[in-house]
């Protein structure tokens, strides 16, 4: 009793106090809602799963990512870089392109400098041109054409493949880009005189004015006016047939073609006569004889069969060769791929047939049996070669006492023609070990550029060196570095051509390459072929300019025609 009492009489605060469960439950349950937020303050992509990827997996370990999210993934990397491909290459484009199209402002031309003339606009000067380091020189050019023709694709502008325009590049082009101004006159040169170092020339074009014939001296000269066709003194071909060597014969050619098609279509003409204008003869089993068959093969496959259908299945090509067999220059299993390409394409191929005569509408040949027969046509195409021209006959006549090859110039291993002082040549119209093609010539003018380039190293090194000797306080240390350029400068290198190889277009989308590999040969026929013929020469045109030209004409073809 006297226990409990004592119990009762103890401060209220030193007891123990027990709360009640609801009071102990409620704090705890109200700390887990105010940690855990409710779904309704989450945002709603907290829950979305990243596309591809499948349902969020319980314990929250990562997936794998799907096919489609790695495809996604791959595609907008590819994006972006073909984006970036192609604004870089855009703008590189626009670029080159405006910057050729304006040239910087020359040095004019120094009467202290050496006067170098070029003859000619063909591959070996204009390879030389665009080589060529014009500061040390007063550079004079004389052709009878004021631009470049890039002649293996001329056979494909004959039937509209390519419009003229794309595959000739003015010598301006090139010229106007040089450090130092270079004159360029559109003449024909008609004297060439060794002993004087003079060249006298005359504008032979339709419209003239009041100058005549003009001459001028050189300290040098590039000899490269090239040839002529060969007519093997045949009576009626320069009458009769059609060259394919300019662009106007190209023209030509493409015009009369034509109108062999439009006047065989004529209303009530006689069977035998438009046998006779569908009828067409190349004379020539060269690249070129065989890319112009080739050529005229698409036309007649691809455009005339739609457009005329009513004399499409009349047109005929005839290839005439003197040799037993076309494209001597090819190895002979592409000689029988080309061969057998013409028999499939219905192109008859005439070998060891001589030529004799010519007339207004038929040809007269020797076959190989020794018996004489004609051959009426429409249209004939001569392609069978070149000759020296007169100029160069004549150059030959004045150093008769060296020149004595008929076929070309002798030069030595520099270039340097034989007896004429200060005087190269290079291309068609010298007589080498070297076949006459556009290849040679190529590579002897940027030869030639870097022998002019040592030639002008060594004039300003000379003066240099005279002004060294003349200086009071010039060091022998600078004075003997300066004798060791000199040295180096007049140290020269002979000319050694590389065969890169020989490609030929056969017509049906096919060609030939036949390219040196180590120390022997690849030979390649068919489509693949045909795609490298394209990509080489797209490659060896001289200017953005051209190839865009040349590409855009090939894709015209396909969508619209010829």
């Amino acid at each position: 009793m006297a226990l409990r009492q004592l119990a009762r009489a103890q401060p209220l605060l030193a007891r123990p106090i027990l709360a009640p469960r609801s009071a102990i439950v409620a704090p705890r349950l109200a700390a887990s809602f105010t940690s855990t937020p409710r779904r309704s303050d989450v945002p709603p992509q907290a829950y979305q799963n990243p596309p591809g990827q499948g349902p969020i997996p319980p314990n929250g370990t990562k997936v794998k990512p799907g096919f489609f999210a790695r495809t996604g993934k791959f595609f907008r990397t590819f994006g972006r870089v073909t984006l970036v491909v192609v604004l870089t290459t855009t703008g590189a484009f626009l670029y080159v392109t405006q910057t050729q199209k304006s040239p910087p402002d020359q040095l004019p031309a120094d009467k202290e400098k050496p006067t170098l003339v070029v003859l000619g606009s063909g591959w070996g000067a204009t390879s030389f041109l665009k080589s060529l380091d014009t500061e040390e020189f007063n550079v004079v050019v004389i052709s009878p054409r004021n631009y470049f023709l890039f002649t293996p694709l001329l056979p494909s502008v004959t039937v509209g493949t390519l419009e003229p325009r794309s595959i000739i590049q003015p010598t301006r082009y090139i010229t106007r880009h040089k450090k130092r101004k270079v004159d360029v006159y559109e003449a024909e040169a008609q004297e060439v005189d060794p002993v004087k170092k003079t060249v006298t020339f005359q504008d032979l074009s339709d419209i003239r004015g009041a100058a005549g014939s003009v001459t001028i001296p050189y300290d040098y000269l590039v000899y490269a006016v090239g040839c002529e066709n060969q007519t093997f003194g045949i009576k009626g071909v320069t009458e009769h047939a059609c060259f394919l060597k300019e662009l106007s014969d190209a023209d030509k050619i493409r015009t009369k073609l034509m109108d062999c098609i439009e006047t065989a279509a004529f209303r009530d003409q006689p069977q035998d006569e438009i046998d006779r204008l569908m009828h067409m003869v190349v004379v020539g089993g060269g690249p070129t004889g065989v890319e112009y068959a080739g050529e005229l093969h698409d036309f007649l496959i691809d455009d005339l069969k739609k457009w005329y259908p009513e004399v499409a299945d009349r047109l005929r090509i005839t290839l005439i060769e003197a040799l037993p067999n076309v494209l001597p220059a090819f190895s002979k299993q592409l000689i029988q791929y080309t061969e057998s390409t013409f028999a499939e394409n219905k192109i008859d191929v005439l070998t060891r047939t001589m030529v004799k005569d010519v007339k207004d509408s038929s040809v007269v040949v020797q076959d190989a049996n020794k018996q004489m027969r004609e051959i009426p046509y429409g249209l004939l195409v001569w392609a069978t070669g070149n000759t020296s021209r007169q100029i160069t006959r004549d150059l030959m006549n004045k150093l008769s006492a060296v020149q004595t090859q008929r076929r070309g110039l002798l030069v030595d291993d520099y270039l340097s023609l034989l007896g004429g002082e200060g005087v190269y040549a290079i291309g068609d119209c010298t007589a080498t070990s070297y076949a006459p093609t556009a290849q040679v010539a190529s590579q002897q003018g940027i030869y030639l550029a870097g022998i002019f380039q040592k030639l002008g190293q060594k004039a300003k090194l000379e003066r240099q060196l005279a002004q060294l000797r003349a200086a009071p306080n010039a060091s022998p240390e600078e004075i003997e570095a300066t004798v060791k350029k000199l040295n180096r400068a007049a140290k020269l290198t002979p000319f050694h051509y590389s065969h890169q190889g020989s490609l030929a277009y056969i017509g049906s989308e096919k060609a030939i390459a036949d390219l040196p590999l180590f120390n022997g040969n690849v030979a390649s026929g068919g489509g693949a072929a045909m795609l490298f013929w394209r990509s080489a020469y797209i490659s060896t045109l001289y200017s953005v300019r051209n190839r865009t030209l040349v590409l855009a004409d090939w894709l015209k073809v396909k969508i619209f025609g010829r």
